[in-house]
Formats: structure tokens, sequence, C-alpha cells
């Protein structure tokens, strides 16, 4: 297990934002639920946790996403740890979202903020959220039930979902690409290409990655094993690499991107000995 690192956030802005997070709240939130009993409603005992997840700490939380505090605190950190306004940022991606999905798959989607958008977004459509941790299931769980709304909460790796290929209309990742290997990155765009049905969509939001580059104390500000990488990374090409047209990267906030990409249309081929000519012009034979 990695050591705890001493971070910019625990060092300064821990302090600060404690004076705005209500805990008392926040225990008895933890108090009221049987972690053990309702973690187990979403576990895969098929599941295994890749090391790259298991082996490290994130945000300065030992274990990681595997730690209960993790699930009940991502929330009232998150909100300031995305500016100018953490519901502005994902509904980002939201707004990136060109076509009208029947069915939409959230990859990595933690206590789902995001997954949530989405349904309300459109609310006829069927949508999964998937993610590593049980833990952070059973917040996403929580907040859909008191909102009413409909969503399916599932323990997966990206990387392997096991769904279907060409099941989905819409796969999207909030703020998960910085917090995995680029190696891993890059193969949860080709799931997410396998996953889609022909002129699908995939958005990543994520910290700009060039501005991560060129503003190194970003990434210090919390523990996040991989997002030097990240940075380093180009999400444009890895996304063309996975097999998507129409890649467009959108900066916004100046620390925030959204990249969308487009399975491209299945294109069907003809045999020469197939074409006949029609009005002189070449046609493919009806029937």
């Amino acid at each position: 297990m990695a050591v705890r690192k001493d971070t910019i956030f625990e060092q300064y802005l821990a302090p600060i934002a404690r004076l705005f997070i209500d805990e008392p709240a926040l225990r008895r939130f933890y108090e009221s639920i049987d972690w053990p009993t309702e973690s187990d409603r979403f576990r895969d005992p098929q599941l295994t946790y890749p090391t790259y997840y298991s082996s490290q700490n994130f945000h300065s939380i030992e274990n990681g996403y595997l730690n209960i505090s993790a699930a009940v605190s991502y929330d009232p950190i998150t909100q300031y740890a995305l500016p100018p306004n953490e519901m502005w940022v994902r509904q980002g991606l939201i707004d990136a979202i060109q076509a009208k999905p029947r069915r939409i798959l959230d990859l990595g989607c933690g206590t789902g903020s995001t997954t949530l958008l989405l349904k309300q977004a459109f609310p006829q459509a069927e949508v999964i959220g998937i993610d590593l941790s049980p833990y952070m299931l059973v917040v996403a769980d929580h907040k859909a039930k008191q909102m009413g709304l409909e969503i399916q909460w599932q323990q997966g790796n990206a990387e392997q979902t096991r769904f279907p290929g060409a099941s989905f209309d819409l796969v999207t990742a909030s703020l998960l690409f910085h917090e995995t290997p680029p190696i891993v990155a890059q193969s949860i765009l080709q799931e997410c290409h396998r996953l889609l049905t022909p002129g699908g969509e995939v958005l990543i939001l994520d910290g700009s990655q060039k501005t991560l580059r060129q503003t190194e104390w970003l990434t210090q500000i919390f523990e996040e094993p991989y997002i030097q990488d990240y940075a380093a990374g180009n999400l444009d090409a890895w996304m063309g690499a996975a097999g998507f047209g129409a890649v467009q990267t959108q900066e916004f906030w100046w620390i925030h991107q959204v990249t969308r990409g487009v399975k491209p249309l299945l294109v069907q081929r003809v045999r020469p000995e197939q074409l006949i000519i029609e009005d002189g012009q070449w046609a493919t034979p009806c029937g």
C-alpha cells in the first residue's frame, strides 16, 4: 500500500474546507447506514480489483475508494474541488451531448453526481452507473432514491464491463481518467468503442491536460497517483487510436475539458461484381 502524502490540500486547504462542511451531518449519515449489508447489494463476486486501484491512496485517504470514509466525504469535498461550481462543471458534459440517447452507461460513476444529471437530462433513457467501489454505489443509490430517479447501479470495471457489444447509445466518464494510468484509460476507451452502437457518442469530462501540463502545482493539490501521467497524455489521440471519429476537446473554466468522440457508422463493403448500372450510374442491386 502506498504511503500517504502530505498534500497541498491537507496542509492548507483542508482546515478551510472543514469550516464549510457539516461534519456532524456526515457522521450521522455514516452511522445511519448498515455499510456491510448495503454494499453487499452491489458487490460482484466475480470482480477482481485491479492493482492500480487497490494499491494506491487517493485524496490522502488510506485504501482510497475502498475506504467507506472516501464515499462519505467525496461529495462535500468535491463541491469545493471543482471550481467555479461542481454542478456547472458536470453540466459541461451534459451540454456537449448531441444526440438523444435511449441507453446510457456512466463509467466510474462514483457517488453518481453526473449519472443523476444524465437521468434528469434524458428521463426516458435507461441509465446505468458502474463503479469499482461498492461504498460509492451505496451513496449514489441513496441520492437517486432521494431524488426519485430510477437508475441502475452496478459494481464493475470500466475496462471490462461485460455488457454486450453495441448496447449503448452514449457512454460517459467524469473525473475518471486522471485517476487511472494512461494505458488503462486507453483500454477503457477501447471498451467504450465496443459498447457503443454505430453513431453512438462517448464523452469524457476531466481536468484540462493542457493546463495541468503548464501548471504543475495543480497536480499536487490532492494525492492523485496518476495525474501527471494523465496530464502528459493526449486524450484526442487516445480517442483516435480507439477508433473514434469527430473527436473534439472543449476546454472550459481554464482547468476542465470535455472530449467527445463518435463511433463511425458501419460502411457496407460491396464487391465489384455486385454493381449494376442504372440510368448511367453505378448502383447496388436491391434485395
